[in-house]
């Protein structure tokens, strides 16, 4: 590898949003700062699983559904 054109990889302090703090290795940052986040694994719906809906705007399945649903893929 070349030498000079990687960033330097130093030891950070990450800090969720509950306060809590773990130590990482990472380009972020110099060496010894704090990565304060603004979402974390115990609050945000990515890893929660959230309250998320499906919802059936226009009626855009119900139109696939009637122009499409005479289709099937098997033989007859």
């Amino acid at each position: 590898m070349k030498s000079g054109i990687h960033p330097e990889y130093h030891t950070i302090t990450v800090e969720m949003t509950d306060g809590t703090k773990f130590q990482t290795r990472s380009t972020w940052g110099k060496e010894g700062d704090t990565l304060h986040l603004d979402i974390d694994p115990t609050a945000h719906p990515a890893w929660t699983g959230g309250n998320q809906k499906l919802l059936d705007t226009g009626g855009q399945v119900a139109r696939f559904n009637k122009r499409f649903g005479g289709l099937s893929l098997g033989k007859k």
